[in-house]
């Protein structure tokens, strides 16, 4: 952003500037992309990944207080080692820009939902 000097009591506003180029974090190994369904209480939350499996997921200690997780957010979860088809670990909340970005490239599809699977 670029301050621009404005004469009203010697305030700066800025001027935004070419969107900047963001660092996106992908995948790694067992972890997966999802969608957060529901929240369950207790520090937990229902995630769909697409990786096919729907997961209970908790946010782990040390991101509790800075991660805000809400219904429909796409988050990176990773699967625990030992049930991990139903249980994981959120480790990331993409921001919009981000989820926008993973639908360009092609890590997220545009998913229907079956309500007849549940």
């Amino acid at each position: 952003m670029v301050p621009a000097q404005n004469n009203n009591n010697n305030k700066k506003s800025f001027i935004p500037e070419e969107p900047q180029v963001m660092r996106v974090r992908l995948p790694r190994g067992k972890q997966a992309i999802g969608v957060v369904e529901s929240r369950l209480g207790g520090g937990r939350m229902r995630v769909r990944c697409y990786d096919g499996h729907t997961r209970v997921c908790r946010i782990p200690g040390g991101l509790k207080r800075g991660l805000w997780v809400r219904d429909s957010d796409t988050v990176l979860v990773e699967p625990w080692e030992y049930g991990g088809d139903e249980k994981g670990d959120v480790i990331y909340k993409y921001r919009p820009a981000q989820v926008d970005w993973l639908r360009r490239k092609g890590y997220i599809q545009d998913v229907t939902i079956d309500l007849e699977e549940f």
